[in-house]
């Protein structure tokens, strides 16, 4: 696939080299530079100059009136219209964004259309861009530095429409209903995305980015393995002028409103009070020319002290940690000469954070004996090296190739000696630590990802085209086990005798709660390579309209512990069409549209787990209270297990199977349809507005199937990657005679589960199992998942006054499949959710998905009360997220996983039964639980306000700003405990009870000195 793809790359390019001097000059901004654009008089000769760095193009406007500069670095230029040698009207100051075309009209004698342009003090700024098709929102350091915005790209990405904040205890963001994990995050062009979970990405330091680029939707072709939204970041870069400076950025403990405890009938069951942090960060920064008007730097180093405390959950444990490791970035450019850049991006976020666990009274606010040590490790090395070439007027070059690297490691000095021991709520509380541990696993991950990729644009008349390949290579050394002897963690429970645990079985008589004993270990080395192309024909079919006709092949490769390819998906063709109507034709009131398909990678976790020798064995006990024991003179509790009564390893049995049988052979990736329709018009020299319809529709899944029958009836569980409620292929048994020999299919929409209701007598004062009875085979249903949404947005530009940006979004994200995550449950492990376990898990499981917020209104704005004195504010409210009581049981089968049941009548065997007495799970009552049937979360209303100060001196300028964020002190609940039944006929108490909550009110101060 990818020789195919680079050929056909290298045909492209010789055609272009052949034809270039033919066709008049026009390109689109790439992903990380922007474009002037506009229409002249025929003829004319445009010119711009970055003043800074010394940057000169030209171009010629071409017969039809119009012309582009592409490729340009962001930042500010002046432009000169020139005709016959000579120059014509006045030169004016230009901004260039990051992906964007700034639109510039010039009238006969040179002049600016001023009435379709935004003048911000002296400088051109677009606010209709006519040539883009995308929905995109572009945000600089220096708007941020302007209001109370947290100091991270996700704070970022949260003031653009539709955009929220995870809700789960692993973060993240969702862009348009989609889940957490499908989202794509770039810096200066390299990917920096999370591949083995896809929930995070690789971030430095604030004060390293220039610019942001938040696209919500409808992006080019050049984009892809996202079926969310794209985070765009630009690195800081020198000029030829010598600046520097240094910045304290403070947030003490003291400035942080206490955090609220959770408490049911009086009793605390969540601890949060004590928990804080003092942190400090000082970065010094220079850059300047190192051979004036060719070479420039820009270096930084941020020095950091971060204290975190905190409890844990039961308040019996203290922690404290510290944190000092360093930042540095630099970015380095070389303009060999006009028509030639090489750039380089490097920098590295490695961070260790020392952790010291004590026993800990919360009454008397005690720190007892230390009871543990721990460290973790995050971070890396990422930089990238790009080529930019202007190969002619009408066609240009962009090389990059990079690599970004993710350390994970978590281990403690008591690994070897002490499992780890958790209790759930309404368990009883021993009186002393859980364990002699703090560390649940002994967890050491390697990610890193070798990147290449060369994108070209070729105009020919009135047809840009943009064509491109890329490549990734993306590999994770992993070692991980549970803490403690035999590698076992130990986690209790509640429940009711006669309960039925999932993967378990029936609770013996006379418990109350029970113990799970995990042992888990996986290891090795597992590699993903993601390949594509794609080509892109931008066609102003008039001088009001443009097209923009765009194909991307993808290709996903993943492999196992030898290299070997286990899942290969190709030829996955995404073809996307856009539209941009310059309805006035003065480039101030545009219409514009998109239609386009999205695929998503599989996530490395899934090699891993599927393709690596995964031990995940699960032995259940009745729970016989709690043993005191003391290390280094410290009491602490470990459960005392009783009566065995399950034992569950098809999850993992630390073997690598026959892949075959535990892959779809047939397999379709998860992918995304994307339809977007909306308006923009500037109003006048500052105003504008737009708004927004988006449908987005997922029409497929990958996940874990337990696939228990085939054609020859029921089979032994298998665990399978595959596509639920479609054709699986997979080696079987082909004929039924109890060997493997050959593929089979199964329509898993009517087949491929074994249902049976399990039989039961009571015997000598014991229910005992005395078979089943078949009732047949059922199939899955179809993961679906559809989001419908309104924007509406104004936005006032900035003028050294004030600034004001307004949106609101109405919106439905509906269906039975949240994405490769799951929320409801808390689970984050992408790609291996419940949702398709077996066929029940699903089942009448349509309604408001997780990240269902029907409405969202969010405002950013400054005022400046004199030149030195201003005041910067943002909202960001949203209603609350649905509630599900989840059940475990169903009416059709006697498994038990989360579903959209509960037992009301029958749930158990009878207590006060006779010898002979039989009881069926056949004879269970159900009733429906519809997916957010339980109601709705809270509103989550979060206001940021700062006060910001600045003078210029003759030796600099120094710059203060205080903000706090969350003024009001809302703490409402982002997310409950959603599961109603934690066994069959059993009831949670905590059931709707808040365990996620929004930050406290916290206090940032910010100074800065710089020249």
């Amino acid at each position: 696939m990818y020789g195919t793809a680079l050929r056909k790359t290298a045909l492209y390019v010789a055609m272009g080299v052949c034809l270039a001097s033919m066709a008049p000059a026009t390109a689109l901004a790439q992903n990380v530079n922007g474009a002037i654009a506009g229409r002249a008089n025929a003829g004319d000769m445009i010119t711009v100059i970055n003043p800074e760095t010394g940057l000169t193009r030209s171009v010629s406007v071409g017969a039809n009136g119009s012309y582009r500069l592409s490729q340009l670095p962001v930042g500010n230029y002046t432009l000169q219209v020139s005709r016959d040698g000579q120059a014509v009207g006045q030169a004016i100051d230009v901004s260039v964004s990051l992906g964007n075309a700034t639109t510039v009209n010039l009238g006969a004698e040179g002049v600016v259309d001023m009435a379709a342009v935004q003048v911000i003090g002296s400088r051109v700024i677009s606010p209709v861009d006519v040539s883009s098709t995308e929905s995109a929102t572009n945000i600089t350091a220096e708007e941020i530095a302007r209001m109370p915005v947290d100091r991270n790209v996700a704070s970022v990405a949260l003031l653009a429409p539709g955009v929220a904040g995870g809700s789960a205890g692993f973060g993240g963001i969702s862009f348009g209903g989609s889940s957490v994990a499908e989202n794509a995050f770039y810096i200066n062009g390299l990917n920096v995305t999370d591949f083995y979970n896809r929930v995070g990405f690789s971030e430095a330091p604030f004060d390293f980015y220039q610019e942001f680029q938040v696209k919500t939707g409808g992006y080019s072709v050049e984009f892809g393995r996202t079926t969310g939204g794209v985070v765009n970041a630009l690195a800081k870069s020198g000029s030829n002028e010598f600046h520097g400076g240094g910045k304290l950025v403070f947030s003490p403990r003291a400035w942080k409103s206490s955090a609220r405890d959770s408490y049911l009938d009086g009793d605390r069951y969540l601890t949060r009070s004590r928990d804080s942090t003092d942190s400090a960060r000082v970065n010094l920064w220079a850059s300047g020319p190192i051979v004036r008007d060719r070479l420039f730097f820009f270096a930084m180093y941020e020095g950091r002290d971060i204290s975190p405390e905190s409890t844990n959950n039961g308040g019996t444990s203290f922690t404290r940690g510290e944190s000092d490791d360093g930042f540095w970035g630099a970015t380095m450019d070389w303009q060999l000469n006009d028509n030639n850049l090489l750039s380089l991006m490097a920098f590295s976020n490695k961070n260790r954070v020392d952790n010291e666990t004590f026993a800990y009274d919360f009454d008397d606010n005690r720190v007892g004996d230390r009871l543990s040590r721990s460290y973790s490790e995050n971070g890396g090395d990422n930089w990238a090296l790009t080529w930019t070439s202007y190969l002619s007027d009408n066609l240009s070059m962009k090389l990059m190739y990079g690599n970004s690297e993710r350390d994970n490691i978590t281990a403690s000095p008591s690994d070897g000696d002490c499992n780890y021991v958790t209790r759930a709520s309404g368990v009883p509380d021993p009186g002393v630590p859980l364990g002699c541990t703090n560390n649940a696993t002994i967890y050491d991950r390697n990610d890193q990802r070798e990147q290449a990729r060369a994108d070209f644009e070729w105009a020919m008349g009135d047809h840009l085209l943009r064509f491109g390949i890329d490549r990734e290579s993306n590999t994770s050394d992993l070692d991980q086990v549970y803490a403690g002897p035999g590698g076992i963690q130990y986690n209790v429970y509640s429940t009711t005798p006669g309960a039925q645990i999932p993967g378990a079985g029936i609770v013996p008589p006379g418990y109350t709660a029970y113990v799970r004993a995990r042992r888990y270990s996986i290891f090795g080395e597992f590699e993903s390579v993601n390949e594509a192309f794609y080509l892109e024909d931008n066609w102003s079919v008039s001088d009001n309209l443009v097209l923009n006709l765009g194909i991307r092949n993808e290709s996903f490769d993943n492999r196992d512990a030898e290299g070997r390819t286990y899942i290969e998906m190709d030829d996955m063709w995404a073809p996307r069409l856009g539209f941009s109507w310059d309805v006035r034709g003065d480039s101030t009131t545009k219409v514009f549209g998109n239609i386009g398909r999205y695929f998503l990678p599989v996530a490395n976790v899934i090699n891993i787990k599927q393709g690596g020798a995964l031990l995940d064995e699960r032995t259940y006990y009745g729970f016989d209270g709690w043993e005191i024991r003391e290390r280094d003179g410290v009491q602490y509790a470990v459960p005392i297990l009783g009566t065995q009564f399950g034992f569950d390893n098809s999850q993992g049995d630390g073997s690598v199977g026959d892949l075959r049988a535990e892959v779809d052979k047939d397999m379709d990736p998860v992918y995304q349809d994307e339809l977007i329709l909306g308006f923009q018009q500037q109003l006048n020299s500052t105003w504008s507005w737009g708004v927004r319809g988006i449908y987005r529709k997922l029409n497929n899944a990958i996940d874990d199937m337990n696939i228990t029958a085939t054609h020859c009836g029921r089979i032994a569980s298998r665990w399978v990657m595959a596509n639920p409620g479609e054709d699986v292929t997979v080696w079987g048994d082909t004929d039924c005679d109890g060997v493997d020999d050959g593929y089979l299919t199964i329509d898993t929409s009517k087949a491929g589960y074994w249902t049976e209701a399990d039989n039961y007598e009571y015997i000598n004062g014991e229910w005992e199992y005395v078979g089943s009875t078949p009732t047949g085979q059922r199939g899955w249903v179809k993961p679906d998942r559809t989001y419908k949404a309104l924007e509406f947005q104004v936005d006032r530009a900035w003028d050294g006054k004030w600034a004001l940006n307004a949106s609101y979004t109405l919106s439905w994200n509906e269906g039975n499949a949240e994405g490769p995550v799951n929320t409801d449950t808390n689970f984050g492990d992408t790609g291996r959710t419940e949702n398709f376990d077996d066929p029940f898990v699903n089942y009448r499981g349509d309604g408001p998905l997780a990240n269902d917020h029907r409405h969202q209104i969010k405002l950013r704005g400054t005022y400046a009360f004199n030149d030195n004195w201003r005041v910067g504010a943002t909202l960001d409210a949203r209603s609350g997220g649905p509630i599900t009581a989840l059940g475990v049981g169903n009416p059709y089968n006697w498994k038990s996983y989360h579903s959209y049941f509960i037992c009301v009548e029958n749930c158990t065997p009878p207590e006060n039964a006779q010898d002979g007495d039989t009881w069926s799970t056949d004879d269970r009552v159900f009733e429906h639980s519809p997916r957010g049937g339980a109601g709705r979360m809270p509103w989550i209303i979060d206001l940021g306000l700062s006060l910001a100060y600045e003078r210029t001196f003759d030796a600099g300028k120094l710059e203060a700003k205080f903000s706090v964020y969350n003024v009001f002190n809302r703490q409402e609940p982002v997310w409950v405990y959603q599961e109603l039944e934690p066994g069959v006929g059993d009831r949670d108490e905590f059931f709707g009870k808040e365990r996620f909550l929004q930050s406290p009110r916290y206090g940032q101060l910010i100074v800065s000195w710089s020249f």
